[in-house]
This record gives C-alpha cells, sequence and structure tokens, in this order.
C-alpha cells in the first residue's frame, strides 16, 4: 500500500533548493528513475493515433458516453507486457472529439482496485463536475487500497460528469484527480485527450484530417519484467522522500508508444501537443533542417496570430498546437524531435515520404478573440509556491499551508477580474482550474516569455520568480483549485482550495 501524502511529508526528507539529482540536467525539477528493463533501439515502432471515442447515444443537445476504467496488459516495451491502469484499458485514453457548445455527458465506470476521480483540465465545468479530488468513485468490486479518505461526494462503480463544453475551440485533456494518488495513478495511465472544436476555427485553411495529429508526451521508467517503475513504500524506507521534487524517467512515450517514427508527406502537418510527464519539462527542436514550430495555440485555443519557435519549452499540462512545415525535406530524409533539456535526447522521428499537393496555409489573423486589455481597478491575490513546513509536516504549500479541502483560501466573484501573483522557490507549472487566464508580466516584466502568448490554463514559472496572470471567472459557483501541476508536488500538498460565489 502506498504511503498518504501525510505520511510521506512526515518522512521530513530535505532536498535541496535547486531540486535536481545529479543526473537530472538544472532545468527539471525531479530526480531521474532508471529503468531495469531492456530498453528498446529509438524510433522502430509506429506512432500510435489514440481512438476517437464514439457516443453510445446522442440527443439534440448532448452526446452521452460511457469509459470503463479498467487495468489492461499492453505491450509497450517490444517483447514485454506492461499492466496500465487506462480509461477502457488505453494509454492514452480515447479521444473525445466534440463540438462547442454541445454537451458532452460521460458515465466513467471503476473497474479497478483504488478510487478514482476525473478532471478535464481546461474545462469551463460546473464543479460538481470538475473533478474535487474527494469526490471519489470506488471501485465496482467495493474494494479499494490506499484511499481512506472523506468529506467529498463519493459514488459506488460509476460517477456521471457533464461537461457544457461552452468554450472555444482548444486542445483539453482529462486525467486522474484524487487526493494523494494523481502522481501514481496518472503515470500508471489515467490521462487522456478531450478537443473542443468551432467554426471559426475549422473555417482556417489549416492542416486537416490525417495530418492532424496529437502528439500526448510522457515519460515513464520500466522494471525488468516491463511493469511501470515508481517509488513506492515497499522499495524501503524513505524512497518516496527521495522522489518529492519529482518523478523524472528515461523512457519517452509518445501517444503510448517508446521513441516512435511516424511517415509524413512533405507537407505542412498540425500537431496538438500536451506535455503528460508528472515533472519533466521539455525544450522540443528539430534535430536538422529549416523545420520550426508555428504556433497557432495554446491551453486555451487559438492565438490571435501565429508565433514561430526554433524550439518549444513545454511543462507538465500545458499544450501547444503549432503546425510544421516538412515541404522543403526531400523524399527519404529524416528528421527528428529531440530535447534540448535532456541532452538533446530524441522523442520521436519523422520520415518524409513523398512530395504531395498542399492547399493549407497559416493565416496572419488566426481569431478574433483578442488579448484582453489590462482593466483598473481589479482585485489582487498573491499565490506563494514553496517548500516548507505546515502544520507539522514538511513538504510542499501555497500560501505557507498544505492542502486542506475544508479550507477555502480565497472567495471569488463571479464575472470579475482578478490580477493573480504566482510565486516560486523552485520550478513550479502552476494550473487553475475553471477558467484560462493570460499572462501580464514575468520576473516584474511586461516582456513574456514567447511561450506565455494567448489564454492558458497551466504557467510555467522558474525558480524564484514572480508571474502575474489576469483570471475572470464565470458562469459557475462552487470549490475550485489551484495547483502545482508537478503530480509529486500536488500530491504532496501543493494545492489550495477557493471558492467561486
Amino acid at each position: 500500500m502506498r504511503l498518504s501524502r501525510r505520511g510521506f511529508l512526515a518522512a521530513g526528507a530535505v532536498a535541496t533548493l535547486a531540486g535536481c539529482g545529479a543526473e537530472a540536467k538544472p532545468a527539471q525539477a525531479g530526480e531521474l528513475l532508471r529503468s531495469k528493463a531492456k530498453l528498446p533501439t529509438p524510433f522502430q515502432v509506429p506512432l500510435p493515433i489514440p481512438p476517437v471515442k464514439k457516443p453510445t447515444r446522442s440527443d439534440a443537445k448532448a452526446d452521452y458516453y460511457q469509459v470503463v476504467q479498467r487495468k489492461a496488459s499492453l505491450e509497450i516495451l517490444p517483447g514485454l507486457k506492461t499492466e496500465v491502469m487506462g480509461y477502457d484499458g488505453l494509454l492514452p485514453g480515447p479521444t473525445f472529439d466534440v463540438r462547442s457548445g454541445r454537451t458532452t455527458v460521460v458515465e466513467q465506470v471503476n473497474e479497478l482496485d483504488v478510487s478514482t476521480v476525473v478532471h478535464l483540465h481546461g474545462g469551463h465545468t460546473p464543479a460538481p463536475s470538475d473533478g474535487w479530488p474527494l469526490d471519489l468513485i470506488m471501485p465496482t468490486n467495493g474494494q479499494h487500497a490506499g484511499h481512506h479518505m472523506s468529506g467529498g461526494d463519493m459514488t459506488m462503480g460509476k460517477r456521471t460528469y457533464t461537461y457544457p463544453n461552452r468554450q472555444r475551440a482548444a486542445t483539453l485533456w482529462y486525467h486522474d484527480h484524487t487526493m494523494d494518488y494523481t502522481a501514481p495513478q496518472v503515470y500508471r495511465g489515467l490521462f487522456g485527450l478531450h478537443i473542443i472544436r468551432d467554426d471559426e476555427e475549422e473555417n482556417l485553411p489549416l492542416p486537416k484530417g490525417d495530418r492532424e495529429i496529437p502528439l500526448v508526451i510522457a515519460d515513464r521508467a520500466f522494471d525488468a519484467d516491463g511493469a511501470f517503475l515508481y517509488p513506492a513504500a515497499k522499495d524501503g524506507p524513505g524512497v518516496e522522500s527521495a522522489y518529492m521534487e519529482g518523478v523524472v524517467a528515461d523512457v519517452t512515450l509518445v501517444n503510448g508508444a517508446p521513441w516512435p517514427v511516424h511517415e509524413v508527406d512533405a507537407v505542412r502537418y498540425r500537431f496538438r501537443i500536451l506535455n503528460a510527464s508528472n515533472a519533466r519539462r521539455y525544450e522540443l527542436a528539430f534535430d536538422k533542417g529549416p523545420a520550426t514550430f508555428v504556433q497557432i495555440g495554446s491551453d486555451g485555443g487559438l492565438l490571435d496570430k501565429p508565433v514561430e519557435h526554433r524550439t518549444l519549452v513545454i511543462a507538465p499540462a500545458e499544450r501547444f498546437d503549432v503546425v510544421v512545415d516538412f515541404s522543403q525535406y526531400q523524399p527519404g530524409d529524416e528528421v527528428t524531435i529531440v530535447n534540448k533539456l535532456d541532452k538533446n535526447a530524441g522523442v520521436l522521428r519523422f520520415k518524409i515520404a513523398r512530395k504531395a499537393v498542399d492547399d493549407t496555409s497559416i493565416p496572419a489573423t488566426l481569431s478574433s478573440y483578442a488579448v484582453t486589455p489590462r482593466p483598473s481597478g481589479v482585485v489582487r491575490r498573491e499565490w506563494q509556491f514553496r517548500r516548507g513546513d505546515a502544520g507539522g509536516h514538511r513538504g510542499w504549500t501555497i500560501n505557507g499551508k498544505a492542502f486542506d479541502p475544508a479550507v477555502m483560501q480565497a472567495q471569488v466573484k463571479l464575472d470579475q477580474y482578478e490580477v493573480w501573483s504566482f510565486v516560486t522557490d523552485v520550478h513550479h507549472p502552476v494550473h487553475v482550474h475553471l477558467a484560462p487566464f493570460q499572462v501580464l508580466t514575468r520576473g516584474g516584466s511586461s516582456k513574456l516569455s514567447a511561450y506565455d502568448h494567448g489564454w492558458k490554463d497551466t504557467v510555467d514559472i522558474r525558480p524564484a520568480e514572480v508571474v502575474e496572470v489576469l483570471v475572470k471567472f464565470t458562469a459557475h459557483k462552487g470549490k475550485y483549485l489551484i495547483h502545482c501541476h508537478n503530480l509529486e508536488h500536488e500530491d504532496m500538498a501543493m494545492m489550495a482550495a477557493f471558492e467561486t460565489i
């Protein structure tokens, strides 16, 4: 049985403030977990595409789905079987491809042996369906390991989530959000994509169909028999404490495959990139040739205009919607996406197969949903993300407090702009539930990072940095969360609850 967060924090191990193990690059917040299995030669496995979930029925206003959370034995590493906890037994889970303004109703059935919670990350979602970390779906067999909690709305066997999708076209994702256990359960497979589409986006001449591809990037480590490796109490005293900075693993999965390869035409492609890693950050770049990432969208949908990047820095939970033009390569060429934060280790390879007709383009103006000017007289709040002691437990805190689901750290009025300041000690990707935000300043300057454009719900904050964002919550009253999306930090109390009123 895994230690609870409180037990974990009570272990009290202290890591360096820099937050980096000897084998992790300084840009990472985490400790490297090495696989014991024999690892495959990269770029031999074809890139899989997660299947699109089909509704069980539809009516005039909504589409209805059922997802079964279950264990499955999958061949992730060639010749070995890995037991995953997957939505429909898949890794990643099935993709929801839905329309803005049309309601999605999902019945989640829990056939696992642990309790779960589902959060639609980036969703403008009513509080009962947001994934409050104590709103548990108990296993259908009535047994559960390690999740002895109270104070939420628990259901036995299944729970129905309602997503109005009254928001812009965007790349969202769904994942487990169980208090104290989010990190190991996402690590073992409980995550998938939720793509919202609208007329504004679909009327643009962007790549579509087979030339629009999701890239869900996640690092994992494997035991000798192929099982996922993740720190646990059974491995010896203090093991979890050694990884309280975050788990960084040595195998890069893209759409569930290790270092895959994909054949492309010499044309433009659209890639919806999600960093589904627990703690690892990536600086993606092409190893050769003229290719760049032309960003057209962020967490919350289309940018107002495209932004070109030679490299793409992406923290856990961030999404980047990009177009890549392969037309300057010749058939037979190969180009590899590498991670510059990991000694240019490979992530994904493309093989240029053939020349082809391309009638797509990237418009100079993408969206009329303009960047909001900074209003005057707004409410200001500060959220400090730090290591510290809280209630006798040493771990990660927000505003000096460990997460307590009974304590609301703020009451926020609906339809009111607020400026929130995020203050960090080490790297923290900060996520706000319910509403997207816009980055106003970074390090006291209105000169933002190249990756701060557009509407976001997760912002990568560097050590000893202050980032200001503009946010406004609308429509839904209730309890919501702000937290670090380094999942080990989140499980070790780096969450705070607020209430919209």
